[in-house]
């Protein structure tokens, strides 16, 4: 056998392996995600994974509700927000204090700007790994 069919033959064998090992359930790939923006008091998901619904609950702060529950409420989330065209005022997405913002079937995020002020995002965007 040639150089190039060993290494085609090798290229499959990796291939294979690697499919047999990264499952849905690897803890490397995101268990929801979501792609939001504020439009007037709603909430508006332009894409998602395994999230139910976005509810906008005041200026700058929504819960994003689960469509399967994680295990637990152990998860990580990244976040983060920006504004739309071409304003220049940074936003920020943070996470609520309150304990109770963050349970098995959901997270509150809160999206503020560089002062600290709960303000609505038109891009909003939320990664959850378990």
């Amino acid at each position: 056998m040639s150089l190039t069919g060993h290494i085609a033959e090798l290229a499959a064998a990796i291939a294979q392996e690697v499919r047999a090992r990264i499952t849905a359930e690897h803890p490397g790939l995101a268990r929801a995600w979501v792609c939001f923006g504020a439009a007037g008091d709603q909430a508006v998901i332009r894409s998602a994974f395994n999230v139910q619904s976005v509810a906008r609950l005041a200026a700058g702060r929504y819960r994003v509700v689960f469509a399967e529950p994680m295990p637990d409420d152990t998860y990580c989330w990244v976040a983060f927000a920006r504004n739309a065209g071409r304003q220049s005022a940074m936003k920020v997405a943070g996470a609520r204090v309150r304990a109770e913002a963050k349970t098995a079937a959901f997270v509150e995020v809160i999206c503020t700007t560089t002062a600290g002020t709960l303000s609505d995002s038109s891009d909003f965007n939320l990664i959850v790994f378990r």
